[in-house]
């Protein structure tokens, strides 16, 4: 009866348990109380029998290999991070990291937020930010040689820094190196595919100007699709990164060194003006006053210095953001002569294939227009002939006349009708030739 008893009812709970629930707030008790509730029922009633929370666990939380690259050592680690803790991290929407998820294809996009750069250009997918880069692992050889160049870059600035080496004025910060090598890769990778387009493209048209066939015209069909496509990428990435030069914001707003920089000396400045301020509040703990009529010196005082110190800041910031500006630009601009010069090599392929496409129609037309003139020439031939037929005609009626009596009547009829066929088909060529039908 006892064991029947202690299966049927719940168990006590005990005296740690009841202190802890004692020490909660009465709406973690309501949360508990209905948490256990639901365990009892769940006890009764086994609703997700069988179901395995811990793979749908694992399934839910869309785990990505990220090559992680460190700024200040220049290594490299694997890791497995899931969205929401790369959102957090990074400070990013989930928008913006649904433009790297290589299950959708989204077009090439350089975006610039709070505190990372999102870079999506071609087999190129990471987050920038001040202290490290996040790649996407793919095992395409242009991010491992992404991520292998960019330790190589840093790897040679902490060497010239150790050898006690002095920074160049045209240092760059890690992220717009981290940018520039993205910007190399993808400019790189295009290039690459239009080259090997032009190698297998103009062969394919000479061919197909010297012999007209349906194999040919097939695998220039193709090459031109594929030609189109190209184009269409290149051309993205040329408006992508023209549009960041046109746009000083969007350029100011992707300097994370300098913000991260500016964001510490700001709190660094509002705990020093802090501990002023309660170091002069402490002269007078001895005989407090009454904070009416005392005057407030010190928020003056800290007005003053919070006022005097955002504007040497917005001053500061406005003349170094029109420098790195420029800096950025700079950089932006070496690369859009990459990208422009390969969208020019495109062009140019595009243009030579209508060149060849409109030299095929002219040959076309030509073979057309050869055609019709044989035909022309047929027809008039036809209809010499056919004055035989009628005067054959004439002559096979059934009735007597003088003419069939003579002996040599017969030829005389067969000389006649033949030298009035010629004339008749000389007369035709002639008129074709004045009216500039046929070249003769």
């Amino acid at each position: 009866m006892a064991e029947l008893k202690e299966r049927l009812l719940p168990p006590r709970p005990s005296a740690s348990s009841a202190s802890t629930s004692a020490l909660l707030p009465p709406a973690s008790k309501h949360r508990d109380s209905s948490a256990s509730a639901a365990g009892g029922g769940a006890g009764r009633r086994p609703l997700f029998q069988g179901m395995d929370f811990l793979g749908l666990k694992k399934r839910g939380q869309g785990l990505r290999s990220w090559i992680r690259v460190d700024a200040a050592t220049g290594n490299s680690q694997m890791i497995e991070v899931d969205k929401f803790t790369m959102m957090r991290r990074c400070d990013l929407p989930a928008r913006d990291l649904r433009l790297l998820d290589p299950l959708f294809v989204y077009p090439s996009t350089i975006l610039g937020r709070e505190k990372a750069i999102v870079v999506n250009l071609e087999q190129i997918r990471c987050i920038i930010t001040a202290d490290e880069v996040f790649l996407l692992n793919s095992l395409d050889s242009y991010v491992l040689q992404y991520a292998v160049e960019l330790q190589r870059r840093l790897a040679a600035h902490s060497g010239d820094v150790f050898t006690g080496g002095s920074t160049s004025p045209d240092y760059l910060p890690f992220e717009f190196r981290s940018l520039e090598v993205a910007l190399e890769a993808a400019c790189t990778f295009l290039d690459a595919q239009a080259a090997e387009l032009e190698m297998e493209a103009y062969p394919l048209l000479d061919e197909l100007t010297s012999k007209i066939s349906t194999l040919n015209l097939e695998r220039v069909r193709r090459l031109k699709s594929r030609l189109v496509a190209l184009t269409r990428r290149v051309q993205k990435v040329r408006d992508e990164i023209e549009q960041l030069m046109d746009d000083d914001g969007d350029m100011a707003e992707m300097y994370l060194t300098e913000k991260k920089r500016r964001m510490e000396a700001s709190f660094y400045g509002d705990q020093s003006v802090l501990g002023y301020s309660s170091a002069g509040a402490g002269v007078s703990v001895s005989a407090p006053v009454s904070p009416a009529s005392s005057p407030p010196e010190s928020r003056k005082l800290e007005k003053t210095l919070s006022l005097s110190r955002s504007r040497h800041e917005s001053m500061k910031s406005s003349d170094s953001t029109t420098e790195h500006v420029e800096e950025l630009e700079m950089l932006l601009e070496a690369y859009f002569v990459v990208i422009d010069s390969t969208l020019n090599k495109l062009t140019s392929l595009k243009e030579y294939i209508d060149d060849t496409e409109d030299f095929i129609n002219i040959q076309l037309d030509n073979v057309r227009n050869q055609l019709i003139q044989f035909e022309l020439v047929l027809t008039t031939a036809t209809f010499v002939v056919a004055i035989f037929g009628v005067v054959a005609g004439i002559f096979g009626m059934n009735f007597a006349i003088p003419l069939f009596d003579k002996p040599g009547a017969f030829e005389w009829v067969l000389i006649i009708t033949g030298v009035s066929g010629v004339i008749i088909f000389c007369s035709f060529l002639w008129f074709f030739r004045y009216r500039r039908l046929m070249p003769l």
